[in-house]
């Protein structure tokens, strides 16, 4: 099911985040913590989110628009956060990156809302 896969992958990217965090502080280097941010919140912790939702409304889980949803946000979850690493360490020449995932993540966003519409309880 979907909402299982998106809460597994979400653990991983939190993990990911914190060690990045940690590697920050250690480092006392913070150039990257708006990536960092984002990880951890778009990858993180929307993603669980959406799992739990997926696993509350099984029907919800079971829909077409689910899988290319939860599929959507996961690829975009990586590609922003790691293209706003691209952007702050190489400049803006990696530029395409973080707005294609942004896009990528917003539009996951929109498909999610139709989903929960169509899936709502009275």
């Amino acid at each position: 099911m979907i909402g299982s896969l998106m809460m597994c992958v979400s653990v991983v990217i939190l993990l990911t985040g914190m060690i990045a965090g940690i590697a920050m502080g250690i480092q006392q280097n913070f150039v990257l913590a708006p990536a960092h941010a984002h990880l951890n919140l778009v990858g993180g912790v929307l993603l669980f989110l959406f799992g739990l939702y997926y696993r509350l409304f099984p029907a919800a889980g079971r829909m077409k628009l689910a899988r290319i949803q939860g599929g959507l946000h996961i690829i975009g979850s990586i590609l922003f956060p790691a293209g706003i690493a691209l952007v702050l360490v190489n400049g803006n020449s990696y530029i395409a990156a973080p707005i294609v995932g942004s896009l990528i993540v917003v539009s996951a966003m929109a498909l999610f809302v139709v989903v929960v519409f169509r899936t709502r309880t009275a």
